[in-house]
């Protein structure tokens, strides 16, 4: 039974994670957090497998369609995520090792997400009213990326929502291209994440029984949501993106509020 729960979490997660840019762990690591099954940091991990198999594939989907890439952003994006990615887990285990509680951390990592996504929210609700910039340079992309990696990697959420609206708002493109420059970037992120535990602690002191079954949701939730997205249309994207973001928000207070009154 838990095989099946974790399995339907990781292919519908990753299905809107793929079709609306946000990756998927935004919803994965939450979730996880309501069953409280694992432990924080391995929960971190089975979330950043799910969403770097998802994003594989999503990216291949993307590139058979022939979608267009805009790899002036992207590329270093990608590139900053990756340092990010690293400093983010740094956080995360220093964090860890501070609390001692794995009830604190994710209290933390709740409240951190709940106010990012509030913020997420608010400004995709109201772009249209909100002049964008329009940003361009090797350096600032690439400390962009630095940030989105550091939050991607630190929340264990892959990023996704964040990644969207900051791209949206810096670069002033369209959805569907946030899209794509977000789950690129989230991709090189869970990288520097995978390598990083690989050439630290290893893999195998953490329990990822449940790790091969959410792969294989990933991969069909990242094939699936890239049909999706290429298929929908522009405003259709922007309602799943929205509505995802209260579904995450309302699942952040509740695990705020479990844990603080727990």
């Amino acid at each position: 039974m838990q095989y099946i729960l974790y399995f339907l979490i990781a292919i519908g997660a990753t299905t809107a994670g793929s079709m609306t840019g946000m990756g998927g762990g935004v919803i994965i690591k939450p979730l996880m957090d309501v069953l409280q099954t694992y432990d924080v940091a391995t929960m971190g991990v089975i979330s950043c497998i799910t969403v770097f198999s998802m994003s594989v594939v999503s990216i291949g989907k993307q590139m058979v369609s022939r979608t267009k890439i805009p790899f002036d952003i992207a590329i270093p994006l990608a590139v900053g995520s990756v340092v990010g990615g690293y400093l983010g887990q740094w956080l995360l285990d220093l964090i860890v090792d501070a609390l001692g509680a794995d009830q604190l951390v994710t209290v933390v990592q709740n409240v951190v997400l709940g106010l990012l996504i509030l913020a997420v929210y608010l400004y995709m609700k109201n772009k249209a009213h909100i002049k964008g910039k329009n940003l361009s340079g090797i350096p600032v992309s690439l400390a962009v990326g630095c940030f989105l990696g550091v939050c991607s990697s630190f929340l264990g959420i892959g990023g996704g929502p964040i990644n969207v609206a900051l791209i949206i708002y810096l670069y002033s493109v369209t959805t569907k291209t946030a899209t794509v420059c977000s789950i690129i970037t989230i991709l090189f992120a869970q990288i520097s994440k995978l390598v990083t535990l690989a050439l630290t602690t290893g893999f195998a002191v953490y329990d990822l029984s449940v790790a091969p079954v959410m792969v294989v949701g990933a991969i069909a939730g990242g094939f699936i949501g890239a049909v999706f997205n290429k298929r929908c249309k522009e405003e259709t994207v922007d309602k799943a993106f929205n509505a995802v973001q209260l579904l995450v928000l309302a699942i952040a207070v509740f695990n705020i509020v479990r844990n603080l009154i727990g």
